[in-house]
């Protein structure tokens, strides 16, 4: 390791083997144009390549990249020693690889404002989480999560989360406490949802389509009482002209109306 505490290259491929995938599929000289080229725009994107590593080359660049953009990769896990050194880091998207966890040091991306995970093998967040304080957008639609983790609570800027195609089978009482303006919960296996999501502060946009919902269980309070003014159930267990004849469906309607014109 030099002075800086930056590995050499031939220490990082001692220790890292398998990350001769990247100069084997991209030649030294083609990946020495994107570092290059990242050090001057903040941006490093590199989708498609068949990569099995984050790539360590990054080191370099920990005080300047804003944008990492690694999918459709076959990246299984993310470096602990180097991930959370991103400083500026506002955007980081990791789609269709084949990550298992998350390390705690990414929580220390104190800048981070989007990140997408969609199409991984994740189980669960670190309990950290909520330390992504600046965290507007997250995607983890098409991971193995059977729960809502309670983390997700903490994060109070996220606007747009989806956690589409899981495994979730329950809405849990703390998320009430979710901050989000749109919720994508289409395609789990959800049976349950508790009555406390009508007490999302911000919730305008609740996306529900393809689970496991009898009519009984959907909280009738969603349409009487609460922000929501987009509502999406199809493809569950019940008829939506049923939905129709529920008491509050005028009240939704009115807010659904209203938000209509608005954007007309």
């Amino acid at each position: 390791m030099t002075s800086q505490g930056v590995y050499s290259q031939a220490e990082a491929r001692r220790a890292h083997p398998r990350d001769l995938n990247l100069g084997n599929r991209m030649g030294n000289s083609a990946l020495r144009a994107h570092v290059e080229t990242a050090q001057k725009t903040g941006v490093f994107q590199l989708k498609d390549r068949g990569l099995t590593e984050f790539p360590l080359e990054l080191q370099k660049l920990t005080s300047n990249l804003r944008t990492i953009d690694l999918s459709n990769n076959k990246i299984e896990s993310l470096p602990p020693m180097l991930i959370g050194k991103f400083t500026l880091l506002k955007s980081l998207s990791l789609n269709n690889n084949k990550l298992t966890f998350l390390p705690d040091e990414l929580c220390n991306l104190k800048k981070l404002e989007m990140l997408s995970l969609n199409n991984n093998h994740l189980t669960e967040l670190p309990s950290t989480f909520g330390q992504l304080s600046a965290l507007k957008t997250l995607s983890l639609s098409g991971n193995q999560l059977r729960t809502l983790p309670p983390q997700l609570c903490s994060l109070r800027h996220l606007d747009v989360m989806d956690l589409s195609k899981n495994q979730i089978r329950s809405i849990p009482d703390t998320v009430g406490e979710l901050q989000v303006i749109e919720l994508n919960l289409n395609q789990n296996q959800i049976s349950q949802i508790s009555v406390k999501i009508s007490c999302c502060p911000r919730l305008k946009i609740l996306r529900l389509e393809e689970n496991c919902l009898e009519l009984s269980m959907l909280p009738q309070s969603i349409l009487s009482d609460s922000q929501i003014c987009l509502l999406a159930v199809e493809g569950n267990l019940f008829e939506i002209k049923k939905l129709r004849e529920l008491e509050g469906y005028d009240k939704y309607m009115e807010r659904f109306t209203a938000t209509k014109k608005k954007f007309a």
